[in-house]
């Protein structure tokens, strides 16, 4: 009795392992037919390309083409503007020997020099006893007009 349970529990036991590897065989053909199905669509290649792409153009002997720089001219920012975006930090609380704007008895000996040398300290910058000033305010990307604008926009404030 006890040989009968064995055999009859190894023949399904084996029949078990047979069934589970047939249905595990069965399983990669599955999936390879179902991934083919899945990625061979055109809509996966067009989801996942590149954004963009970048083209360069041969190197060009011929002269380069003129530029409109009238259009390509960026517009001069009055001296308030200017004056808010770059000066104000230091010219509103005085920040290493910078004038405060309003303040006449501190604006009264560089108005006394002049204009020119209010511009050219500006655009220049200034390093020595009285204060540091960057030139053109430490924003290198402001034109000479758009700083003499702010120097006239802060000395008018000060007078």
């Amino acid at each position: 009795m006890h040989v009968a349970m064995i055999l009859g529990s190894s023949a399904a036991l084996l029949v078990f392992i047979f069934l589970l590897v047939a249905h595990h065989r069965e399983i990669p053909d599955r999936v390879r037919l179902d991934r083919g199905a899945l990625l061979g669509s055109s809509s996966v290649a067009e989801r996942i390309k590149p954004v963009g792409e970048i083209a360069f153009a041969a190197a060009e002997t011929g002269p380069a083409p003129a530029k409109n720089t009238a259009a390509a001219a960026t517009p001069v920012r009055d001296g308030q503007q200017v004056y808010q975006a770059a000066c104000i930090a230091c010219h509103d609380a005085g920040i290493a020997g910078a004038p405060k704007v309003g303040d006449r008895s501190q604006w009264a000996k560089r108005i006394a020099k002049g204009l020119d040398a209010l511009y050219a300290s500006a655009v220049n910058g200034v390093n020595g006893s009285a204060g540091v000033m960057p030139a053109k305010g430490g924003n290198a990307a402001l034109s000479s007009a758009e700083v003499k604008a702010a120097v006239d926009y802060m000395v008018a404030r000060s007078k």
